[in-house]
């Protein structure tokens, strides 16, 4: 189901709780969401569409994959980068790393760790950040 952006910073900066098998059609919600946007959008973390689960859906590289509990447990390089985000107007600076490794669980709630560099990096990083509470 396509749900609505949410915009409300108050809810926005809340740390997200950790997910499970429970959130399965939040995640579709939230791809079907993504698929929706896609034009404006690369990446969307459940809070975006009003559920406070850590729950990342993005563009990997031409398909969407999706995390649940996903944790950066190394990075490599820190650089400076500008983004926008759905959930606010305009753009914001920020630091970004052009690696990462991160571990997260896939679907069937299996811990799978994996290694993002570039744009791919960058998006995780954004939405990881929304599971935290960080708003650029």
């Amino acid at each position: 189901m396509i749900r609505k952006i949410m915009r409300d910073t108050v809810f926005l900066t809340q740390k997200a709780e950790p997910a499970t098998l429970a959130d399965l059609s939040v995640a579709q919600d939230l791809l079907d969401t993504l698929v929706a946007n896609k034009d404006g959008c690369v990446g969307m973390a459940a809070n975006m569409i009003g559920v406070n689960k850590r729950i990342i859906a993005f563009d990997n590289e031409g398909s969407y994959m999706v995390m649940f509990n996903p944790e950066i447990v190394k990075r490599v390089e820190p650089y400076e980068a500008e983004e926008g985000c759905l959930s606010l107007t305009g753009t914001r600076k920020t630091k970004r790393w052009k690696s990462i490794k991160v571990q997260y669980q896939n679907e069937r709630f299996k811990t799978r760790f994996k290694t993002f560099t570039g744009w791919t990096a960058q998006i995780i990083q954004h939405e990881i950040d929304h599971c935290e509470g960080i708003v650029i």
